[in-house]
């Protein structure tokens, strides 16, 4: 017996369901005071903390928490095509059949003649077709505003799809080693002159560049990677104050050796 992916012969329930979401959001926005009082401004903070929150849920492999979030996120997206549908500018409707028309023709070895048998391939294609769109440039989607390690990760994938890229991870990671030694001759650990911030600053920067590229050709993300090594310092740090205190012990009254006890027990749990 064949069994089917849930949800894929089900499209008349899912509409149901978004037509559902759609009536409760006119509900709120014509009945709720704070609903009626919202704007695309006053919901932008609100929307990126929710992102913030689904990006955790994902992280730590709630899966029910990512439905969860993923049902916040619907919400603002269906608030904002509220909003916009009452100044007459647009409609969720208009939203949904633009990205669709959008996706149609950025994927033309799906919906027309061209091929693409790799991922690679696909991602050159999409680029070039975002240039015929009038983008005036492949780095002008990159939001100004992503956080700074996001950023470089996108630029360089959006390089990459124009042709503008290392060849192996061997020119990438000798890149990182050159990057290193520029750093470290602007920050000389032997030596206890005062460094140019400036000049030490942007060699950081090169150096943090190099290696979130270096990351991108072991196919690592960066963002992901430093997030679950944050998460990771995060538990074991609080396993030590948990343990110091069960020894009726203050952090602030301790020696760095014996935090580093209770660190070492936290590495091996």
């Amino acid at each position: 017996m064949t069994t089917s992916l849930p949800g894929k012969n089900d499209r008349q329930r899912q509409l149901e369901a978004f037509s559902r979401l759609l009536d409760v959001m006119d509900d709120l926005r014509e009945k709720c005071p704070w609903d009626r009082k919202q704007t695309m401004e006053s919901l932008r903070h609100l929307t990126i903390e929710e992102t913030y929150e689904l990006s955790d849920a994902i992280l730590k492999g709630e899966v029910q928490e990512v439905k969860k979030e993923i049902g916040d996120i619907m919400l603002h997206l269906v608030f904002y095509a509220k909003i916009a549908s009452e100044q007459g500018a647009f409609d969720i409707a208009d939203v949904l059949n633009a990205q669709c028309e959008k996706l149609i023709f950025r994927h033309p070895h799906i919906y027309g003649d061209t091929k693409a048998d790799s991922e690679e391939e696909v991602k050159q294609n999409w680029e070039r077709l975002k240039l015929k769109e009038g983008n005036k440039s492949v780095l002008g989607g990159v939001p100004q505003s992503l956080p700074a390690l996001v950023k470089a990760m996108r630029i360089q994938e959006k390089a990459r799809g124009a042709g503008f890229d290392w060849d192996d991870k061997t020119q990438v990671w000798a890149k990182v080693q050159e990057e290193l030694n520029e750093f470290a001759s602007e920050f000389n650990i032997e030596d206890s002159a005062a460094i140019d911030q400036q000049r030490a600053t942007a060699e950081f920067g090169d150096l943090l560049f190099s290696l979130i590229n270096f990351a991108r050709f072991a196919g690592i993300n960066p963002e992901e990677a430093l997030e679950r090594t944050n998460l990771k310092f995060i538990s074991r740090f609080q396993y030590i104050e948990t343990e110091a205190a069960k020894d009726g012990k203050r952090l602030q009254d301790m020696t760095l050796q014996e935090m580093d006890f209770y660190w070492n027990k936290a590495k091996k749990l």
